[in-house]
């Protein structure tokens, strides 16, 4: 069976839905298919994530993003209201904090903070003392200080996901629950793609944001992409004697971050592992990884009892580990959007803009993601980001 379609985006999380719904609302009027192979998204990056947002980054575009994150989830419910039924998505604004262990480390701090404030991100650097007014009960012995933007939260990623998905199918994007064996080009550029199940749908451009399995599906076409999938695992835990006030997703100098989700706290840790695709969790990362670090930091958390755990796939740019945006350079009509190292989720709302405005209108408009272009690998022009969790 053949079908046929203007784009054809592969991948129905965050962003192959935040890409559709804001070509749609935008004013794009063709036919617009969403591939996604797990119908009920029990294994998709997105609702797998810690659901963080934040400015706090080292590097321009990475800051334009964040903060165009922020607005757009602030409004969220409401403009992406279907029908009178406000799209929820629990997002809380209690900040981010990274801490730093001495000297140099807050003087990294200071110039990122520098850089933040001149794209209108309110981050203030903050010496040990102060850091007790944002969490009473951390330990301080051992630290400098800190960076916070007050702005900055989490929220649930799932309910992101879906409220892009619901808004996209309500503007007249089509969900197909099937899995893109391959793209289907010719020396003209994009073709479209088939499916496992032989169908063909033809398309001129098809958007690859297959997320994990991003990597595999353009090699198969001979354009392989510098990325991986690597497990993350995050555990959920409760505790005895509660905080007195609600936590900011606070970065360790360890790398162990951690945050409330309700009354209970969740954490992790970027652990060295093996590529590949693994959904498996072990309590052991809690009492031997996580745990020491944590009951050190933070006392109530010396007493802990964990509810429940899981893992999730960061697609991992081995080169810079930043996302690759734009329009691949050896092949028409062939768009990547995939390598986020664990940002997509707050990277999700510039990103859907950004295609829209490129496929569109052939430029970006809002902001300038082309230094995210595939060419910056070839070209030695990297993004080198200081603030990767």
């Amino acid at each position: 069976m053949t079908k046929q379609a203007d784009i054809i985006i592969v991948g129905g999380g965050v962003i192959g839905s935040s890409i559709a719904y804001n070509l749609l609302h935008d004013g794009y009027d063709g036919e617009i298919l969403v591939f996604e192979k797990d119908r009920i998204y029990e294994f998709s990056s997105t609702p797998r994530s810690a659901g963080g947002i934040r400015q706090l980054f080292t590097t321009a575009v990475n800051i334009q993003m964040g903060k165009f994150g922020i607005e757009t989830y602030r409004s969220f419910p409401e403009k992406m209201a279907v029908d009178g039924e406000l799209a929820e998505i629990d997002f809380e604004q209690p900040g981010y904090l990274f801490l730093a262990k001495n000297n140099e480390e807050m003087k990294q701090l200071e110039h990122q903070s520098i850089l933040q404030n001149s794209y209108g991100v309110n981050s203030e650097l903050l010496n040990k003392e102060e850091l007790l007014t944002i969490i009473p009960e951390l330990s301080i012995d051992d630290l400098a200080g800190g960076l916070f933007s007050k702005n900055d939260g989490y929220l649930d990623p799932y309910s992101v996901m879906q409220g892009y998905a619901k808004q996209a199918r309500h503007l007249g994007a089509h969900y197909i629950y099937d899995d893109v064996e391959t793209i289907l080009s010719d020396r003209n550029g994009v073709q479209g793609v088939r499916t496992y199940s032989g169908d063909i749908y033809n398309a001129r451009i098809v958007i690859n944001c297959a997320g994990p399995w991003a990597p595999e599906l353009s090699e198969k076409i001979g354009l392989p992409i510098p990325v991986v999938p690597l497990k993350r695992q995050i555990i959920q835990f409760d505790i005895a004697e509660p905080l007195s006030k609600k936590l900011p997703l606070t970065v360790d100098p360890t790398g162990v971050y951690f945050r409330h989700e309700g009354e209970t706290i969740i954490s992790g840790f970027s652990e060295k592992v093996k590529p590949g695709i693994d959904f498996t969790w072990k309590r052991s990362f809690f009492t031997e990884e996580l745990w020491p670090v944590l009951a050190t930091r933070v006392p109530n958390f010396e007493v802990a009892k964990i509810q429940s755990g899981w893992a999730g796939m960061y697609s991992y740019n081995t080169i810079d580990q930043n996302a690759i945006i734009g329009e691949h350079p050896e092949l028409n009509g062939y768009f990547l959007a995939c390598g986020f190292s664990g940002h997509g989720m707050q990277q999700g709302p510039a990103v859907g803009k950004g295609l829209s405005e490129l496929i569109r209108t052939g430029t970006y408009e809002t902001i300038d993601l082309s230094p995210l272009r595939f060419e910056r690998f070839a070209e030695k022009d990297l993004v080198i980001e200081g603030a990767v969790v």
